[in-house]
């Protein structure tokens, strides 16, 4: 008596004496298993599951699948939209350095967790840093979200728990007089570069990208509408700033205004689009040429702070501000952050605010401390004053 006929797919036995599987794709088209197998019944149970997978609609594509990493993820960061281009070249560098020579050639339907932590326990191993395999590690998670998001594999297989977050060590935060002692210590035409990052919280690209036309001297006013990047092969790009919010106004303090003032009489052409702030030649500013012409990191090392980034003016800036007490919104503006998440950093870290309500339940626990020492009710047990220390 002939054997049932499958409801889905196809078994027959190869000479071999191994099993097929095959079926057809919801396109009609005729699918084989990747591999035989040793008994009849395996080859049926490997059916059931593809089944199950079409009637779920969790089916993949076996040819999608067979896209080799090193094709996706150069793609990817092609047509990723949105990026700077500082951001374009850092995913290109991140992807060939440390990605494409493990990962490259693996297709993406071959990637699973267990390869992803070996991939990443060999970064680690071969002393590429902590903070350099969190990048890699969360570009590799991006790309392959966009793989599961495609349909080419039906989970991301990026899973180790806080492998993509980098160890932050605190930044240093300058005194206000270390901020002047540095403004003294670089070359003149860079003096008041130092103040306008410092007090205005600008980064190296919007600040270096300032023009006449973007200052106000009367009101103090300074508009941020452009950033310069420097992409790896050297060429600079005027485009917008870092995010939407980085479009910004930010009001100078009247002594750096002044300065600007003096600065823009003296070293700025009088053209509306020239810019503010350049190499001794006159050209764009580039941050090479700046540490060397300025002397970075003996300027900061004779103030005090060695190893200060240029970026860390910015982020004495925004401490600054926060000491002023200024609403959670309006540190969002001056910073040009859209995300709170920035701006309540710079909010916990001051204490002042925090100091001055702890000041003022002091006075309240002094009244009542007062009130509870001139009560002279003899049925008084003394029981709210016991929780006033005794002075």
């Amino acid at each position: 008596m002939a054997g049932k006929r499958r409801r889905f797919g196809n078994v027959r036995r190869l000479p071999s004496g191994r099993y097929q599987a095959t079926y057809r794709d919801p396109d009609g088209v005729r699918r084989t298993a990747g591999e035989t197998f040793g008994t009849k019944r395996d080859a049926e149970r490997w059916l059931s599951v593809v089944e199950v997978e079409l009637l779920r609609g969790e089916w993949r594509n076996p040819d999608d699948q067979r896209v080799s990493l090193a094709d996706f993820g150069a793609r990817w960061i092609a047509e990723r939209p949105g990026l700077r281009p500082r951001t374009v070249d850092l995913y290109a560098w991140l992807f060939g350095k440390h990605i494409v020579p493990t990962l490259g050639n693996v297709t993406i339907g071959d990637i699973d967790p267990a390869r992803v932590r070996r991939w990443r326990a060999g970064l680690l191993a071969a002393g590429v840093s902590a903070t350099m395999a969190a990048k890699a590690y969360r570009l590799l998670r991006a790309i392959l979200m966009t793989a599961a998001d495609d349909g080419l594999i039906a989970r991301n297989p990026c899973r180790i728990r806080g492998a993509g977050s980098e160890p932050t060590p605190e930044r240093p935060v300058l005194s206000l007089q270390q901020v002047f002692d540095l403004a003294a210590k670089v070359p003149e035409r860079y003096r008041v570069l130092v103040l306008v990052a410092t007090f205005g919280s600008l980064r190296w690209g919007e600040a270096t990208a300032l023009r006449r036309c973007d200052v106000d001297p009367a009101t103090g006013v300074i508009q941020v509408r452009a950033a310069f990047a420097e992409r790896s092969t050297g060429e600079l790009v005027r485009g917008l700033p870092k995010s939407r919010a980085g479009l910004r106004s930010v009001t100078l303090p009247r002594p750096v205004v002044d300065l600007l003032v003096e600065h823009l009489a003296s070293k700025v052409g009088e053209a509306p689009d020239a810019l503010i702030f350049t190499g001794d030649k006159g050209a764009a500013l580039r941050r090479s040429n700046f540490n060397r012409q300025a002397k970075w990191p003996d300027s900061v090392a004779a103030i005090g702070a060695p190893g200060l980034h240029f970026h860390d003016l910015r982020h004495t800036g925004n401490h600054f501000a926060a000491m002023s007490g200024a609403s959670l919104r309006d540190l969002m503006a001056r910073m040009g952050h859209d995300s709170m998440r920035a701006a309540l950093i710079y909010q916990h870290a001051n204490q002042s605010a925090d100091r001055k309500i702890a000041d003022a339940m002091e006075e309240l626990i002094t009244e009542h401390e007062s009130a509870a020492d001139q009560d002279d009710d003899p049925d008084d047990d003394g029981a709210a004053g016991a929780l006033v220390p005794a002075r």
